[in-house]
């Protein structure tokens, strides 16, 4: 675990935006509060979201639209997915898993020509606005991911260098980095985010907590953290804004 700076400023007392039921903050619904930390996901906050791959790949190979979503979706807690990221399964048997339970839905896909699809363009506005965060506020990260990487399956042999740079580049902002591939654990559990919160010496509802699926901001958000759900970059960075009260460039 890396060390939490104490040389912070002191907490930020700011009117911040109350998210709605489906993570977004809404133009009205302000409540003072203090902001001691900025939580984050990884992929498809600082990275494109890879929905649209998916939606590409069912497009060429006569999918339903959504149909990787639909099975991902079903038995959440205990479907090949979240087994994987939890490092119940390796990758060969996730193939397999993930395979049986598509074909129970209709239709034959492999679980490593998912993991295939995963890797998104960064967002490099994205990252320096930690950056910036990270002179104000304890930053975290909290991920579900696969063993071997924080952000994406090992699937081949080499993988891309200037990827994995860049990816490490991000990780390094962070002062706690919680993955669900290490820790067993995975959102939309809720002890995974007390879990960082505890590591970054906060309470939940002195936190912030941007990720790009309302499933897992609904956790957060009932601990009494300010969610906020990632749809596009600068969507996430305004709401960012209204909840700090930080201007980004």
């Amino acid at each position: 675990m890396r060390d939490v700076d104490t040389s912070l400023p002191p907490p930020r007392y700011v009117a911040a935006a109350s998210a709605g039921n489906d993570g977004q903050a809404p133009a009205s619904g302000y409540a003072v509060t203090v902001i001691e930390a900025i939580l984050w996901d990884f992929g498809g906050v600082f990275t494109t979201s890879p929905f649209e791959a998916f939606n590409r790949f069912e497009a060429a190979h006569g999918l339903p639209e959504n149909f990787i979503r639909t099975v991902n979706s079903t038995n959440i807690h205990d479907n090949a997915w979240a087994k994987f990221e939890s490092s119940e399964i390796d990758v060969d048997e996730f193939d397999g898993a993930f395979r049986r339970e598509a074909e129970a839905h209709g239709h034959s896909v492999r679980g490593k020509d998912v993991l295939a699809l995963l890797a998104g363009e960064f967002r490099p506005r994205m990252a320096r606005v930690l950056t910036e965060c990270k002179t104000h506020y304890k930053v975290g990260c909290i991920t579900n991911n696969m063993k071997n990487t924080p952000t994406q399956a090992s699937t081949t042999p080499a993988p891309n260098p200037e990827r994995a740079a860049r990816t490490a580049a991000i990780l390094d902002e962070f002062d706690v980095v919680v993955e669900s591939s290490v820790e067993g654990i995975r959102k939309p559990d809720p002890r995974i985010y007390r879990l960082a919160c505890d590591r970054l010496g906060v309470a939940p509802e002195n936190a912030v907590f941007l990720d790009d699926l309302g499933i897992n901001l609904k956790p957060a958000r009932a601990m009494g953290m300010i969610t906020i759900k990632v749809v596009t970059e600068g969507q996430a960075i305004a709401d960012l804004e209204r909840a700090t009260g930080l201007k980004f460039p």
